[in-house]
């Protein structure tokens, strides 16, 4: 997996994340995580709002994306007013059929090496409040759990309530 690379995504890449984002989502409903994420709920709109105000990266395989994630310098819907210190990672998703084992964990790491480079201190991100093994998974990877969301606004609408989780970067 060592020709794993990343790169900042570009317009070019605006249907790859749509497909990738929607993807993860059919995969996580088929394992029963049904609240999370559905097919349909973001377009290239999403992630060029997104491109504009933060950051999107793709990992690539071989020519091939098979992973990215969002990083933003502020979440204040989830974690209110704040200074400055961290980046939150947001929509880590992986290409299930072509990323080998490991990929999302290493997708992690480089958002989190990101988030380092700009000198900020934390990395943080949410989960869906009922789904544990999101959280387990992110505990594992050295998070804690900060608190709960509720009613966290959704792009697409309806609030949900969420988990809230940070690492602190060395």
């Amino acid at each position: 997996m060592s020709d794993l690379r990343f790169r900042p995504a570009t317009a070019q890449d605006l249907s790859t994340l749509v497909r990738l984002r929607d993807d993860a989502a059919r995969w996580m409903n088929s394992r029963g995580t049904t609240g999370q994420w559905q097919p349909g709920e973001l377009d290239e709109d999403h992630f060029r709002r997104i491109m504009k105000d933060g950051e999107v990266w793709v990992a690539q395989l071989d020519g091939r994306t098979v992973g990215a994630w969002e990083l933003w310098w502020s979440d204040p819907d989830a974690w209110g007013p704040q200074p400055p210190m961290a980046g939150y990672i947001h929509r880590l998703m992986t290409d299930h059929t072509h990323a080998p084992t490991g990929t999302g964990r290493r997708l992690l790491r480089a958002a989190e090496h990101r988030v380092a480079e700009t000198g900020r201190r934390l990395a943080r991100l949410d989960c869906l409040a009922t789904n544990t093994r999101l959280t387990e998974y992110y505990i594992a990877a050295g998070y804690r759990t900060t608190g709960h969301k509720n009613s966290k606004p959704q792009p697409t609408g309806t609030p949900k309530s969420f988990t809230l989780l940070e690492k602190p970067l060395r």
